[in-house]
């Protein structure tokens, strides 16, 4: 196998993963019985406008109507449902205005009415909808603070739960006594419904947790309001309907890779979808698995790929950081932990077609990487310090650019060894 037979490859095990999220492709298959009324449609995501437009082709005769918020530019033309558009990863005042008309849809829905949720990741930021007496303002920087802290996505999700309104099953209690069914794409690992979007249509199991130690996690910087809602009693929850439907997952996704590996005559071997800690840190230890494929021929001989998916964290700490994101930093900490062996090449990206802020899905690294940037005047040690992974695949060349790829399970990371 070329290096340019092994970039290919990579390439097509990232695009099938996409695709077996397609919300064009998938959802019409998980769909509930035809309603004989109305049929009103909720939703948010960065999948929302693409899994409307896929509802309105399935059920082109059934009275369809509503709202979803997707993330800018991520919209596409529907026909009867509306479709807003707001700020991710930071909320902002569309999205507060979108998550009230989502409320005021949802309320509306009569005994004799089917209401569909169309849950993607992304949709806790652009669906906010504080808690009394937490402003907007003071909930952005909540979020922004959240992003940088370093927390697992299970540990923030606790935090978003408890600051909104319309999270936590608040949109389910909205549609009461309606019927409710939430089809969703997962981007969380577990693929926990409380998790997906901070669960707006499922009761929260965390309502009664003692939050104060993430509390002192994010500092004495964080607003009063948010802090005073954290730390009050929760209150008590009414019990609904669940009724839940997950329309895709990372693990499908993986499996779908796997078959272009196999098919391609490359053993896979899925690591699991739910791998998280430090990206940096994942790259070294990723390193040293491939190594040992690479050396023992365990737990298959090459070419072999591992694959895993999952949600890293970069903690940022007090340094003003440069651009990256997790699967660039993961990707530029494993390079250098390689140090340019021979048979091993990595593409990890973030299914959205974004990773963290920039405008790329991720990257790529073979055994010349390291070579080609110090050739082009770059440190990657001192990059990777100043997570500034972004800039340095820029300048090699090996970022991964899709545009939005109108859903979202999470990362994609494949580690070929040839």
């Amino acid at each position: 196998m070329t290096n340019d037979d092994a970039t290919e490859l990579l390439r097509r095990m990232m695009a099938a993963a996409v695709e077996a999220a397609d919300p064009a492709t998938v959802l019409a298959a998980h769909l509930p019985e035809k309603p004989t009324g109305r049929c009103i449609v909720v939703g948010a995501g960065k999948s929302a406008a693409a899994m409307a437009l896929a509802l309105e082709k399935a059920w082109p005769d059934v009275d369809i109507s509503g709202v979803v918020v997707t993330r800018y530019e991520h919209a596409v033309p529907t026909k009867k449902i509306t479709v807003r558009e707001a700020s991710h990863p930071v909320p902002d005042a569309a999205g507060l205005a979108a998550a009230r008309e989502i409320m005021e849809t949802a309320a509306a829905a009569g005994e004799g009415d089917l209401v569909i949720a169309l849950i993607s990741g992304g949709g806790s930021s652009l669906m906010p909808m504080p808690v009394a007496p937490l402003t907007l303002d003071e909930k952005i920087i909540v979020n922004k603070m959240l992003l940088s802290s370093g927390l697992t996505i299970e540990d923030m999700n606790k935090v978003r739960r408890r600051l909104s309104l319309i999270k936590g099953g608040g949109l389910a209690r909205a549609v009461h006594p309606a019927k409710l069914v939430t089809l969703a794409i997962s981007d969380v690992p577990g693929d926990d419904p409380a998790a997906i979007a901070s669960g707006p249509t499922v009761p929260d199991p965390t309502a009664g947790e003692d939050l104060s130690q993430l509390i002192d996690r994010l500092g004495p910087d964080l607003p009063e309001a948010a802090r005073a809602i954290l730390l009050a009693p929760a209150k008590g929850q009414s019990d609904f309907d669940v009724d839940y439907r997950l329309i895709a997952t990372p693990q499908l996704s993986l499996e779908a890779a796997a078959s272009v590996a196999r098919e391609a005559g490359v053993t896979p071997t899925i690591l699991g979808d739910a791998l998280e800690g430090e990206a940096r840190e994942l790259g070294i230890a990723m390193s040293g698995m491939a190594t040992w494929v690479a050396r023992q021929k365990a737990p298959s001989s090459a070419p072999a790929v591992l694959l895993s998916g999952g949600e890293t964290t970069v903690s940022i700490g007090n340094t003003k950081p440069g651009r990256g994101g997790r699967n660039t930093e993961f990707l530029l900490s494993l390079a250098i932990a390689l140090n340019g062996h021979a048979n091993i090449h990595a593409l990890a990206a973030d299914t959205d077609g974004i990773d963290g802020t920039e405008d790329a899905a991720g990257a790529m690294i073979g055994p010349n990487t390291l070579v080609r940037a110090q050739g082009a005047g770059a440190n990657p040690k001192s990059h990777l310090s100043a997570h500034d992974s972004y800039t340095l695949f820029d300048t090699t060349g090996d970022l991964i650019r899709t545009g939005p790829t109108l859903t979202n399970v999470n990362d994609f990371r494949a580690v070929l060894v040839r």
